[in-house]
């Protein structure tokens, strides 16, 4: 009994990988310095908007080296909060200030213009929106609060310890922490089961 042979299927078009290189994809903003400089210190510094895109230099930086911890006085309460930066923040800080647009600048993230001394909020959401945009999420899920509250949901993920939080945010009230993180009834309770009294 013989087999007969079938005809090889061959794909009407080449592939839409041919001839490039496939797998991981190139970090985000990883060749523009300022972005991840931005990106790095919105996460760690747990700040509005606002303060961030009006840190200064002196704020973090001192003796040619980035700070380990920094504190600020926050717009909206003008209270004081402080707030660690990374190792990995501090690197990618060090290099945005060898640019030569940061030669000589008072601001962290300058503005192009001369009578705009930093960037603007506005511009700020602009670049948060872009970062989602650019990794496939939708963008009106996500914003510059976003940032803010990144890092705060994970440490209360962590460690169900809403002082820290709230110290961490700069609340002056727990419910405000409460109801920033969207802790609800059923979080709270969960989080109380296992202690014993």
């Amino acid at each position: 009994m013989t087999i007969a042979n079938l005809p090889a299927i061959r794909a009407c078009c080449p592939a839409s990988n041919k001839g490039r290189i496939v797998g991981q994809k190139r970090p985000l903003i990883a060749e523009n310095h300022r972005d991840l400089a931005l990106f790095d210190l919105a996460i760690d510094s747990k700040l509005r908007g606002c303060d961030l895109v009006k840190l200064k230099v002196a704020d973090i930086y001192a003796s040619g080296q980035v700070k380990e911890r920094a504190s600020i006085i926050q717009s909206k309460t003008q209270r004081s909060v402080g707030f660690e930066i990374t190792e990995g923040t501090r690197k990618s800080i060090l290099r945005w200030m060898e640019e030569p647009l940061m030669v000589g600048s008072e601001y962290l993230w300058p503005g192009r213009f001369h009578e705009r001394l930093h960037i603007s909020t506005r511009q700020y959401a602009r670049l948060v929106r872009d970062w989602v945009k650019s990794i496939g999420l939708d963008p009106t899920s996500f914003g510059t609060h976003s940032m803010r509250r990144t890092k705060v949901a994970h440490i209360y993920r962590k460690t169900g310890n809403l002082r820290a939080v709230q110290l961490l945010l700069g609340h002056t009230k727990m419910d405000s922490t409460v109801r920033y993180l969207g802790v609800e009834l059923e979080d709270a309770l969960t989080i109380s089961e296992p202690v014993e009294t």
